[in-house]
């Protein structure tokens, strides 16, 4: 591209307060966004977006998400906090749509399920809804809440205790290939994006070429 844009830290606390969400939400790349689903003691369902989720480990299997500043009612975390479980979905092209509007400010009383037309899917004895459309799901118990005082963000734990995918998605050396199953990605704010690999490489050593990794899906 022929022109580039710098900006101070000075130039970016100036900014409009919107525009600069838009901008520093971009800037960490293509996210993964997926719908986290919950409920409260009364069996009201909630769903909502989110495209803070991050992997924090694999033994034990945690992920944590990031739930912006409770200076309003935040229906996820006091549902995630009563009943210390909640699920995650991926999103896909047939239900990013109505994935993006669980982002409106819906009244406790009104499920997003019911709001934009997506279905909830429970699974005995895990008592959170799934995403019936989601073709990948992860059952989670909460563990963990750590509030940031820089910007009073709050970082919440939780470890896969259920996972659900399709089985032509499994490799056999375990990689699940999330693009096989349609889940899509995420950037900014509000921009939705199907992806396409380049390659899958070999494990990186000093001394040793790196090679790709052909696909050896599991049948069954």
């Amino acid at each position: 591209m022929d022109t580039v844009t710098a900006l101070t830290h000075e130039a970016l606390l100036a900014m409009d307060q919107r525009k600069r969400a838009h901008l520093i939400n971009s800037l960490g790349g293509f996210k993964s966004v997926c719908l986290i689903g919950s409920i409260d003691s009364q069996q009201r369902t909630n769903l909502t977006i989110f495209n803070s989720i991050v992997h924090l480990g694999a033994h034990p299997p945690l992920v944590a998400c990031i739930i912006r500043p409770d200076t309003a009612e935040r229906h996820t975390l006091d549902n995630i906090l009563e009943t210390q479980c909640y699920t995650i979905n991926h999103l896909n092209e047939s239900i990013y749509q109505k994935g993006h509007q669980t982002s409106a400010r819906y009244h406790k009383t009104i499920s997003e399920f019911d709001a934009v037309g997506l279905t909830p899917e429970f699974r005995n004895p895990f008592l959170a809804p799934f995403v019936k459309e989601s073709q990948v799901k992860l059952g989670l118990e909460f563990r963990q809440r750590v509030n940031i005082d820089l910007n009073g963000t709050i970082l919440i734990i939780g470890e896969i205790v259920h996972v659900s995918f399709p089985t032509p998605c499994w490799c056999t050396d375990g990689y699940l290939d999330i693009e096989k199953a349609g889940t899509i990605a995420g950037s900014g704010l509000d921009s939705y994006h199907v992806t396409h690999r380049l390659k899958r490489l070999s494990y990186a050593k000093p001394d040793l070429p790196l090679t790709e990794i052909s696909p050896d899906y599991l049948t069954r």
